[in-house]
């Protein structure tokens, strides 16, 4: 038997803005993935790196799942979350809200999904499930994944099963829409302002504009980092650029954010920030290919040229965030 719902599945960029995108659009509110993106406060910049593991990464988002928890703040959203240690439950969990005629949203490790392109275990991804049979789950992922596949039901569990960074204990989540639904475009200025003031005041130097630095002096010694930079090099690169991020390490998609503001709002503060962005939006790109061809040549002078491009994003995104701080004054 099977059950499924009937969503819209359109094609999108980002793993948890597509899942929000589904489970909102399935009631009837309808934003832009830029949009989610930026209501839910979704920028940042973490350069991670650590003894276990095998090479540094660049972030440019916030944590899995805080997305999603800021937008339903922002929004007033009633966010219903459910975790468990146990399978059967977490299961019984997912299949309630598809019966009661709801998709839901699921954070799981992506390398178990057998429709999955690239095997690196990444513990924050995030899909929404529409339906189900007796031997496959149907889902919905970022376009780059397929946009509407499915998985066997045994892969699903795996994956929500998966213990290690960014982990989840079998979660699932919906959303339900208030009646009396706060304006989007009133909520543009507090969620711009929030984001602002994490990037400006970071907690650590490897968070923020100061983490963009950090990234800057440190991308100079890549290739002593590494016994293989032919692979981790590029891979570094292709997370970027490729892995749900919109491009740019999550910077295009907030640009579009911006661009989007402009069109609600009259400020010369959100100009600016916009201007500022879509500049950084480049560089990002560039950073990419030249950490990419240094991998591929063992150039060190290409290092040196993306530690100096991000030195330059340090300044300019600081810039176009405290631009984007003064919107409210």
């Amino acid at each position: 038997m099977t059950t499924l719902l009937d969503v819209d599945a359109r094609g999108t960029q980002h793993c948890e803005t597509t899942a929000l995108g589904v489970l909102l659009r399935h009631q009837g509110l309808d934003l832009s993935e830029p949009m989610l993106f930026g209501l839910g406060s979704g920028l940042s910049f973490i350069y991670w790196d650590g003894k276990n593991m095998g090479f540094p990464f660049l972030g440019g988002r916030v944590r899995p799942f805080d997305l999603t928890r800021n937008l339903a703040a922002r929004l007033r959203l009633e966010l219903l979350v459910r975790e468990t240690t146990s399978p059967r439950r977490a299961w019984e969990n997912v299949t309630a809200s598809i019966h009661a005629g709801h998709p839901v949203g699921l954070q799981l490790d992506s390398y178990h999904l057998e429709y999955f392109t690239s095997k690196v275990h990444f513990g924050g991804h995030v899909v929404a499930l529409y339906g189900y049979d007796d031997h496959d789950a149907y889902l919905v992922d970022t376009d780059q994944q397929g946009g509407a596949v499915s998985t066997s039901l045994s892969s699903l569990a795996q994956a929500r099963a998966a213990r290690g960074p960014m982990t989840a204990r079998h979660r699932s989540f919906t959303l339900v829409v208030p009646e009396n639904l706060p304006s989007p475009q009133g909520q543009v200025v507090p969620a711009i302002t929030a984001c602002a003031d994490a990037f400006l005041n970071p907690p650590i130097a490897n968070l923020g504009h100061r983490g963009i630095e950090k990234a800057g002096k440190l991308v100079r010694t890549w290739l002593q980092r590494t016994d293989d930079p032919r692979r981790d090099l590029p891979q570094a690169a292709l997370l970027m650029e490729k892995a749900g991020t919109g491009g740019a390490l999550f910077r295009n998609l907030y640009r579009d954010f911006l661009a989007e503001c402009t069109g609600l709002l009259d400020s010369g503060h959100l100009r600016t920030g916009h201007r500022l962005y879509a500049e950084a939006a480049t560089l990002w790109t560039e950073t990419a290919a030249m950490i990419t061809k240094a991998g591929e040549s063992g150039d060190e002078q290409c290092l040196l040229q993306a530690g100096t491009i991000l030195n330059d994003l340090s300044r300019i995104e600081y810039e176009a965030m405290q631009a984007l701080s003064r919107l409210e004054k």
